[in-house]
């Protein structure tokens, strides 16, 4: 524990290369910025059960959404001495998963429901360092701020809200002595599925009505989606789809068709394209009767029949 203290004091002090490292940069913000210090040995601190009901009840749909998933991950990892944990984008667990075995040893370590795992209250961790960098990352033992965090293992993946800000973090943590990194990488691809599928469902629940696009590059890493309505007017996109097409990291979108998005070209006639998509669809709903078709359209068959012949339908 003493040698973990001096290796963080003399990385964050020296301004060598190692300094310049993410990890390092984390150590650096938990002493400059938050003003602590490795050696302590306080747990993370744990709200009452008043306020994390309140807190949990505040994420709305989030938390109702994300549980089925957790479960599935804890079915992958939980075997395995793991816990799976679900923050909010303060930092504060709000779900947890452990076999009943191991829950002594994790409310130990402090993770547990309620407790604060910012990188402001401990320093650099998966959960903090995670919310503070908005990016997946592994914290592996030693890479921890703390000294008393040192046996742990971290594998943590953001999650974004239907509006582009971030909502939480999904972490799954180990305190075996024997966790590898091979192993750790493993766990880090589920956890990163996994919130991105509780990503996606939490953006396909906050636009019900609204037809979903996905666009080209969805990868276990991003979900790129774009809500749109009958006029084809974009409602909302993910995180990564305001990053790809350059619509604002957060907030509320300002109006624009999708296919000015997409680069599909509605070409110089956009009103007879509508107007040809409107006939085809009637005649469609009429099995080809023209005179219904034009009754549902509300003109007579004689307009109706000019029309297609202007539109070139048969």
């Amino acid at each position: 524990m003493k040698d973990h203290v001096e290796t963080v004091l003399r990385t964050v002090q020296s301004g060598s290369a190692p300094a310049l490292s993410r990890i390092a940069a984390s150590w650096r913000r938990s002493i400059d910025k938050h003003g602590l210090d490795p050696a302590a040995h306080k747990a993370p601190q744990r709200m009452g059960d008043d306020q994390l009901y309140r807190r949990r009840e505040e994420t709305g749909a989030f938390l109702k959404i994300a549980t089925p998933k957790l479960d599935q991950l804890f079915g992958l990892v939980g075997q395995s001495g793991c816990t799976v944990l679900l923050t909010g984008a303060e930092g504060v667990v709000l779900d947890q998963r452990c076999m009943s075995a191991d829950a002594d040893i994790f409310q130990d370590w402090g993770l547990s429901q309620g407790t604060d795992w910012s990188e402001a209250a401990v320093g650099t961790n998966g959960i903090g360092t995670c919310l503070a960098e908005e990016r997946n990352l592994i914290v592996h033992r030693q890479e921890h701020f703390l000294a008393r965090n040192v046996g742990m293992s971290c594998m943590d993946a953001s999650i974004y809200g239907p509006d582009g800000r971030l909502a939480g973090a999904l972490d799954v943590s180990s305190a075996r002595s024997d966790q590898t990194e091979t192993f750790n990488r493993l766990i880090a691809a589920m956890v990163s599925q996994t919130a991105r599928q509780i990503e996606i469902e939490t953006f396909r629940a906050a636009f019900p009505a609204a037809r979903i696009i996905v666009a080209d590059g969805e990868t276990t890493d991003t979900a790129m989606l774009l809500a749109v309505d009958a006029d084809d007017i974009v409602l909302g996109a993910t995180r990564a789809a305001r990053k790809a097409f350059g619509l604002g990291a957060s907030g509320p979108l300002k109006p624009l068709p999708a296919s000015d998005l997409l680069g599909r070209e509605d070409g110089p006639s956009g009103f007879e394209k509508a107007e040809r998509a409107a006939v085809i669809r009637a005649l469609a709903r009429a099995g080809g009767n023209v005179s219904e078709a034009a009754r549902a359209l509300g003109i007579g068959r004689a307009t109706l029949y000019r029309r297609m012949k202007r539109l070139n339908i048969d």
